[in-house]
């Protein structure tokens, strides 16, 4: 199936935002490290400390991702084992939605549940990963020094889009974690263009990660279903296309010929344009679908 070109390409504003994202002054979190010595991560002594990182792009799925052993698992587990050990990460996931930009500044979070109607084994479940406060401090003094209006959030605990994938990423749970709230007003393009703000850290061991699915309609799964619904798949092939070829095309992804079937609403989808702004070249870690039309790729960006 084609589908005529997207007015993202054909708009000179729309094109300007995109164009925009690139910016010089890159943020960087050196300072952080140099103040907690060599040894502050642990196991960064053996890791060059010059290591570059890729972004991830993750489909989490739903909570009882966390509990599962499938393809998909087994993809992140694999990943978390053949990188360089990260200094930190960096996430922003599709269950944290707030009025303006907030990076959590929270030292120790405590795992949020934040579901129902599951099996009791999964309210047991900790990821007892700590917070950054320092590195948090940074990057928001930095992005507000750049005019983008955010604030730290102290308060903040680890909600399933966090959690449930880096169970599988990093089990141990020793690494620190940042999390990057996604503003509601905050379209593909102002994703993109966050990223972009933070695509120096990657070249200083910090692993940036978007956490949110490649296709979510929570009305269209059925369970357990070995059957895979044809719209979400072809939705998700088109949209890789894009990555690959036509950036400013993925960016208008909503001029997809009935694109509410597949995301009704957009913050699971958000994250990966934030991943996509810190490096342009994509490769597909892994690809499936689950429970009829959740799509849960895994995408590289580097």
């Amino acid at each position: 199936m084609s589908y005529s070109h997207p007015a993202v390409s054909d708009t000179p504003y729309a094109l300007q935002r995109y164009r925009s994202a690139r910016t010089p002054a890159p943020i960087s979190s050196n300072s952080v490290w140099e103040s907690l010595g060599t040894h502050a991560t642990k196991g960064a002594h053996a890791t060059k400390k010059t290591a570059t990182l890729p972004a991830l792009f993750i489909s989490h799925g739903a909570p009882s991702f966390a509990v599962e052993q499938s393809a998909t698992t087994s993809a992140l587990a694999r990943i978390g084992q053949n990188l360089p050990t990260p200094r930190a990460i960096i996430i922003m996931s599709a269950h944290w939605q707030s009025s303006k930009l907030e990076i959590s500044s929270n030292p120790a979070p405590k795992t949020w549940h934040d579901f129902s109607g599951f099996e009791p084994e999964m309210y047991e479940l900790e990821y007892p990963a700590p917070g950054h406060t320092k590195l948090a401090e940074t990057l928001a003094q930095q992005l507000s020094a750049r005019g983008i209006t955010c604030s730290v959030n102290p308060m903040r605990v680890w909600d399933h889009g966090i959690w449930a994938p880096l169970l599988h990423l990093y089990p141990e749970a020793d690494i620190p974690v940042v999390q990057v709230s996604l503003p509601q007003h905050y379209d593909s393009v102002a994703c993109y263009q966050l990223g972009a703000q933070l695509a120096q850290l990657r070249h200083e061991r910090v692993l940036i990660i978007g956490s949110g699915n490649i296709t979510h309609n929570l009305q269209s799964l059925r369970w357990q279903a070995d059957s895979i619904d044809e719209r979400a798949k072809d939705f998700k092939l088109w949209l890789l296309q894009q990555l690959k070829i036509d950036i400013p095309t993925a960016l208008d992804w909503q001029q997809y010929p009935n694109f509410r079937d597949i995301h009704p609403s957009d913050e699971h989808l958000l994250p990966l344009f934030f991943a996509l702004g810190t490096g342009q070249r994509v490769s597909v870690v892994h690809q499936s679908m689950a429970h009829h039309s959740l799509g849960m790729d895994i995408y590289r960006f580097d």
